[in-house]
């Protein structure tokens, strides 16, 4: 596999898995990695440029990540962001400081000097900051290419050794023509052709499995989510009747929806799975857990136990195959770079240490609407593609506080009416994720002339990409009313409906 890699050097910022979401999107392949990675590693790489990330610290903090030398060896264009445009500007010899006036929050680009990273980008567009220090002097042989209200130095190049920095971000969304800028950075200034497609993962991706699992047996974790069931119809192609699917029902899916997805399982994408209930097993090990952290990396043991039995049954299974994402990588421990953990995820932050089963983990570098494309070529039915995210430890994170059967079967039923309301109304393809959340608090309220003192369901819906943000979706209040009428006359233990109208970030899109 001969295919142009754009190298992304994280130095800690929030935003790194953006940048390499941005690069996706151009048809350009990109891999993120840690500042201190060995350039060995790119043996045999069809390098086409790098990106350094920004970072939460100064330069001249005293554990500030520092710039490996020999990144700029390797002979190929450099775009620094934010902290990388700030320590490429420490190596090569200018300065840094702190500043009096610090930027967060949008400003405007005021492009100064024609710059191939700037063809065809408007003067004075809105840019997104996040710094508190700023460049105060050129290093030797760049030249300024733009400035902004607060940052007089706010992008710098070197043209003969095509090294570019930015002081913005222009991989989120609201760097107005930051697309572009990414853009002219990867075909302009790298000469990418923008060939790495949905086709070409899928046959990379099968030649890799079929070469990694050869004539033995692989057992698939079909949890019912789009990722694991991509997941095992993509490894089904590569090594055919070796791929046995298996799906636990742990006791914290939704309202039947072991049985509905069975049948998709079986009838639609002839996986011909096995099904095990290990109700029992999960709801033992998670009595009298609160704890977040607690419960994922039970359920994640749990899990994995029960699949190394079921593989036990089976002659010759040697990997374990799950749908792991990007985001749940980067949000966990950060295995590749060194951005701050946010919570873990049960298939990488609950595996036991001696585990006996080897991953095959296929879109490990992929993103959710990535995912679906891959479904889409693959032939899986587009109602199901388009089904919202649904996490790993399922209800376990939507009953906040202890769980028990009771404040399970009462979330499935209210959260049964909420989708189906959604479904109804005609807005379901709209939303990028909805769903609903048992609170561990109970208020009074009134029925008839009796006081009730039951529990509050908070619902959650947002609009997102890829899950790093989200914004909550604005419901008209009509449809807010009719929902929380019927979850309060319908269910009983809920008498309280509260609407979540945070945004990610801050908030995440789970309450746990």
């Amino acid at each position: 596999m001969n295919r142009e890699t754009i190298l992304i050097i994280d130095f800690g910022s929030q935003y790194t898995q953006l940048i390499t979401r941005r690069v996706r999107e151009a048809n350009v392949y990109s891999e993120v990695h840690p500042h201190n990675y060995h350039i060995a590693d790119l043996k045999g790489v069809n390098l086409k440029g790098i990106i350094l990330s920004g970072g939460p610290m100064s330069v001249y903090d005293e554990n500030a990540p520092q710039l490996n030398p020999g990144f700029l060896k390797l002979k190929v264009p450099v775009l620094g962001i934010c902290y990388g445009l700030q320590i490429l500007t420490k190596h090569f010899g200018g300065k840094v400081k702190a500043a009096s006036n610090r930027e967060y929050g949008k400003s405007e680009l005021q492009i100064v000097k024609s710059s191939p990273l700037f063809n065809n980008i408007k003067d004075n567009s809105t840019v997104w900051m996040s710094h508190g220090d700023y460049l105060t002097e050129l290093p030797e042989g760049f030249e300024i290419t733009g400035k902004s209200k607060h940052s007089p130095i706010c992008a710098i190049e070197n043209s003969s050794e095509k090294i570019y920095g930015v002081q913005f971000h222009p991989e989120v969304v609201h760097s107005e023509e930051g697309t572009k800028i990414l853009h002219n950075f990867l075909f302009d200034i790298c000469k990418c052709k923008g060939d790495w497609t949905t086709s070409n993962f899928i046959d990379e991706q099968i030649k890799l499995i079929k070469e990694k699992v050869g004539d033995k047996k692989a057992i698939c974790a079909l949890s019912g989510g789009v990722d694991s069931t991509v997941a095992a119809v993509l490894v089904k192609k590569a090594i055919g009747e070796n791929l046995v699917s298996i799906h636990i029902d742990n006791g914290l899916m939704r309202k039947d929806e072991s049985k509905k997805i069975g049948r998709l399982f079986d009838e639609k994408l002839n996986l011909n799975h096995l099904h095990i209930d290990a109700t029992g097993k999960f709801l033992s090990a998670l009595k009298g857990v609160s704890d977040p952290e607690e419960k994922r990396k039970i359920i994640g043991k749990t899990f994995i136990e029960v699949f190394e039995e079921e593989a036990k049954k089976i002659d010759g299974v040697e990997f374990l195959v799950q749908g792991t994402l990007y985001p749940d990588v980067i949000e966990s421990v950060q295995v590749k770079g060194v951005s701050a953990t946010i919570k873990s995820h049960h298939n990488v932050g609950g595996l036991p240490d001696k585990m006996h089963l080897k991953l095959i983990e296929p879109f490990r570098e992929l993103f959710k609407d990535e995912v679906r494309k891959v479904g889409r070529e693959l032939g899986i039915p587009e109602e199901f593609i388009h089904r919202h995210p649904f996490p790993g430890p399922g209800l376990a994170v939507r009953v906040l506080g202890g769980i028990t059967k009771e404040k399970l079967d009462i979330l499935r039923e209210a959260d049964d009416i909420f989708i189906n309301s959604i479904k109804e109304y005609g807005l379901y393809d709209k939303i990028w994720q909805a769903f609903s959340v048992l609170l561990p608090v109970s208020t009074v309220g009134v029925m008839g002339d009796s006081r009730t003192y039951e529990f509050v369901l908070a619902l959650r819906a947002v609009n997102s990409v890829d899950g790093m943000t989200a914004d909550w979706y604005p419901f008209e209040s009509d449809f807010l009313a009719t929902v929380s009428n019927k979850i309060i006359n319908k269910v009983r233990g809920i008498n309280r409906v509260v609407y979540d109208i945070s945004s990610k970030p801050p908030a995440t899109i789970e309450w746990e």
